[in-house]
């Protein structure tokens, strides 16, 4: 039997990952996944349960603030409003807070072997399709408590919902591989998260937010990735009034983090070794 052997030449080097070779470590990928979430619910108490529980305190306490203290206008009840955006950014949120310090937590296997870096954090954003999904079926049954009935522009919700993952992915995969060169990013992260919940239209709508700022200030909230994002997924849920240019500005935001992403990923993978 004739052995295969597969040399590593790390002088041709291209600027994005191989994606090829993405694919030859498959295997890897899942292992990964299904352990973070082994990792992720091992010895609670009440399981999955947890990624149910999390949303719904979150969405609660958005209601009372913004529902009720500030009475923002809304076209559908605010806590369906509010669960709409908490579906996207629950998952944005978890991709990036578990991709920041993803490759330090695996420094063990990374001194050891070789593989793509990149399966690390791309194997956190799998696992968060869990609380998507669970975010979505919470959205999907205060639409039916509420008697709302989905507008005739569902069938763009999944492509909102992608572009969603695209931008999660391209900030966590930046942060994955900032955090290995200045660690000071595993505490900046969390504030990121927390601020970034009020930054973006999750219980208010986008509009709201334009019609308060300036308009040089507009186009600057509109550079958060996740604000065109939910605005367009909620007008793919419930209709109205097509969101304007802005949105497109976020969109094109996600293009350029996801790219350079992948651009900076791929030129720091090779020290990441010696870093971590």
């Amino acid at each position: 039997m004739q052995n295969k052997s597969r040399i590593i030449d790390s002088t041709q080097k291209s600027w994005m990952p191989n994606f090829g070779e993405l694919f030859r470590y498959k295997d890897l990928f899942v292992m990964l996944t299904y352990r973070d979430f082994k990792v992720r619910y091992a010895q609670t108490t009440i399981g999955l349960l947890w990624a149910i529980l999390q949303p719904l305190l979150t969405l609660l306490i958005l209601t009372l603030v913004f529902g009720n203290f500030i009475s923002v206008s809304t076209p559908v009840p605010h806590l369906l409003f509010t669960m709409s955006g908490m579906a996207i950014w629950t998952y944005f949120s978890y991709v990036i807070t578990n991709s920041g310090a993803s490759i330090i937590s695996n420094q063990a296997m990374v001194k050891k072997i070789y593989f793509p870096r990149i399966i690390i954090p791309l194997s956190k954003a799998a696992v968060g399709f869990i609380d998507l999904a669970i975010s979505l079926l919470i959205m999907v049954a205060l639409m039916i408590y509420y008697g709302v009935l989905p507008s005739a522009n569902l069938w763009m919700a999944p492509l909102f919902i992608f572009i969603g993952v695209i931008a999660a992915l391209g900030v966590g995969i930046w942060l994955s591989a900032l955090t290995v060169r200045f660690r000071d990013f595993q505490h900046v992260v969390p504030f990121i998260v927390q601020i970034g919940l009020y930054v973006t239209p999750v219980a208010y709508p986008a509009e709201y937010a334009q019609q308060h700022l300036p308009d040089w200030a507009a186009g600057i909230y509109f550079l958060n990735p996740m604000a065109g994002v939910i605005q367009g997924f909620r007008w793919s849920l419930f209709g109205g009034e097509i969101p304007g240019y802005l949105m497109y500005v976020s969109f094109a935001m996600v293009i350029i983090l996801f790219a350079t992403a992948l651009i900076y990923f791929n030129k720091v993978e090779d020290e990441m070794a010696d870093l971590v």
